[in-house]
């Protein structure tokens, strides 16, 4: 995998991804706008990124009607520099017809725990936890 980050004009810089997909992202500065997320947020929307396509793909190979997914992510940082995670709540919101909650939770452990290799990097440095709740949309 390759990557590839310019800097555009004051605190904005423009990532590209071998793909062609292209995100800007930075600071403010000074009286400027902020350009996007910030490095550490893309972290944060990342890692909550990673689990969700794990969860996704789980549910559907078990061949659960999953509709939605989303995941709300509360983080905490150190004080200090380099200012890395310290804490990480995940949130998951898990929505289909006649989702069974065990094949859920089974799903979302098995991806913070097991496959999704941004929450094992984050867990080096923060406390990572997770709960969910699943919403039936059968009518």
């Amino acid at each position: 995998m390759k990557a590839r980050v310019k800097w555009a004009e004051a605190r904005t810089f423009v990532g590209e991804a071998t793909t062609g997909h292209k995100i800007a992202f930075g600071t403010a500065h000074g009286e400027g706008a902020k350009p996007g997320p910030s490095p550490m947020e893309l972290v944060l929307i990342g890692t909550g990124g990673c689990s969700a396509y794990d969860v996704v793909s789980i549910l559907e190979k078990g061949r659960q009607r999953i509709e939605d997914c989303v995941v709300e992510l509360d983080a905490d940082r150190a004080e200090t520099d380099p200012k890395v995670f310290t804490r990480i709540h995940m949130h998951f919101i898990v929505k289909g017809r006649g989702l069974e909650p065990a094949k859920v939770e089974r799903a979302i452990n098995l991806s913070v725990e097991k496959y999704c290799s941004a929450s094992a990097i984050m867990a080096r440095s923060a406390t990572l936890t997770h709960d969910f709740e699943v919403i039936d949309t059968t009518e």
